[in-house]
C-alpha cells in the first residue's frame, strides 16, 4: 500500500507485471515458433492470420467466462493477466500483421495486402464474438444443470 494514497494501480504492481511478463514470454515464443515452422502459402503469411484469429477467439471466450463468474479479483484476475494479457497478448500479433501487410505491398501485391489486412481484422472480430457466444452458451448450459 502506498502511504496515504491507497494501493498502487494494478499496472504498477510487481505481481501483475510479472504475470504479464511470464505469460507474454510464453505467447510470443509460441507465435515465433509457429511462424518459423509454417511457411507462407502463395506468398501470404497465413500463420499470422490463423494466430490472430485463434487468439481473438480464445480471448473472447476467456474474458466472457471470467466476466460471468464474478468480479475481476484474486485468482481470476491473476489468470486474466497471465493468460489473457500475457499469453494471448504475446501470441496474437497485430504488429506482425502490419509487417506482413507491408511485405505484400513491397512485393507489388497491394490488392492482396488490403484483403489480407481487412480479412484479419474482420475475421478476428467475428472470432472474438464467437468466443464470447461460446462462453455464454456454456454458462447457460451449466446454469440449466444447476452448476455455478
Amino acid at each position: 500500500m502506498r502511504e496515504g494514497r491507497g494501493p498502487a494501480p494494478l499496472h504498477l504492481r510487481w505481481r501483475s507485471i510479472l504475470l504479464v511478463f511470464a505469460g507474454g514470454s510464453i505467447g510470443a515464443a509460441t507465435r515465433y515458433l509457429l511462424t518459423l515452422s509454417v511457411p507462407p502459402v502463395g506468398g501470404v503469411p497465413l500463420v499470422t492470420f490463423l494466430i490472430n484469429v485463434t487468439g481473438a477467439f480464445v480471448l473472447g471466450w476467456l474474458l466472457q467466462t471470467f466476466a460471468l463468474r464474478g468480479p475481476d479479483e484474486g485468482g481470476r484476475r491473476d489468470l486474466r493477466l497471465f493468460v489473457g494479457t500475457g499469453i494471448l497478448g504475446g501470441y496474437t500479433t497485430y504488429s506482425s500483421l502490419a509487417v506482413d501487410t507491408d511485405g505484400l505491398i513491397a512485393a507489388q501485391s497491394v490488392g492482396l495486402s488490403i484483403l489480407y489486412a481487412v480479412a484479419t481484422i474482420v475475421v478476428g472480430a467475428a472470432a472474438s464474438v464467437a468466443g464470447i457466444a461460446l462462453a455464454s452458451a456454456i454458462a447457460r448450459r451449466q446454469a440449466g444443470r444447476g452448476k455455478p
